[in-house]
């Protein structure tokens, strides 16, 4: 089963605040991070989707989120507007 891996963002006064996660149906995750059912720590906020990318499975989803998680650079430089 194809797994994703997703950058969200969401603009505050200090900047860009992003979170990482992975998922196997990006709409539907999207969906419960806006609509206050997905993680904690994405509660009122309007999140939008930076960055996703297709992978074959679960655990190299995982994976690849833990990386990102880690990789700051990679995730201050994306942004809306280079979608």
């Amino acid at each position: 089963m194809d797994s994703f891996v997703y950058i969200l963002g969401c603009e505050t006064s200090r900047g860009w605040q992003t979170y990482v996660g992975w998922t196997n149906d990006l709409e539907k995750r999207l969906a419960a991070h806006n609509d206050g059912t997905g993680a904690k720590s994405t509660r009122g906020r309007d999140w939008v989707l930076l960055y996703a990318e297709k992978l074959d499975n679960r655990s190299a989803a995982m994976s690849r989120e833990w990386h990102l998680k880690r990789d700051r650079l990679f995730r201050k430089n994306v942004r809306p507007d280079q979608l």
